[in-house]
């Protein structure tokens, strides 16, 4: 019974580890609003007193677009599991509203992973450590 038992446990070991679960549709559909940005020493609302970061991830062009809480932003994205990379962003405009925009290119540069918490929120990490936590402001339907 002992030997059965383990070798159910084996098998259903094997078969979560083995199970990878595609998070990427949770990305879509959605404007993403900043909340959270890790390594300025300034406040969050001191930083974006204008407006909130912001994006929606476009599956079909690869491309990210919103604000950097001054000026649009777009840029190519690349996901593969867990892995996410931000290209090079577009032309934008070149209103100066802070030291916000700032933090927000220079953070965005760093992620190399995403992942959903419990509550649905959007967390951009840099390995293990997350860097950027978006909320959902909107769905499209």
């Amino acid at each position: 019974m002992k030997k059965l038992s383990f070798v159910f446990a084996v098998i259903l070991l094997i078969t979560v580890s083995c199970t990878k679960k595609d998070n990427s549709e949770q990305l879509y559909g959605t404007t993403w609003e900043l909340e959270y940005i890790s390594g300025p020493k300034i406040a969050f609302d001191g930083l974006f007193h204008m407006k909130k970061p912001q994006l929606t991830f476009d599956k079909e062009t690869q491309k990210v677009m919103g604000n950097n809480g001054c000026n649009g932003y777009s840029a190519e994205f690349t996901l593969e599991g867990d892995a996410i990379s931000f290209g090079e962003p577009g032309p934008t405009t070149m209103m100066y509203c802070g030291q916000g925009e700032q933090e927000f290119l220079k953070t965005i540069k760093k992620i190399n992973k995403y992942s959903f918490d419990e509550d649905g929120k959007l967390n951009l990490l840099m390995d293990d450590v997350t860097m950027m936590r978006f909320k959902k402001v909107t769905t499209e339907e």
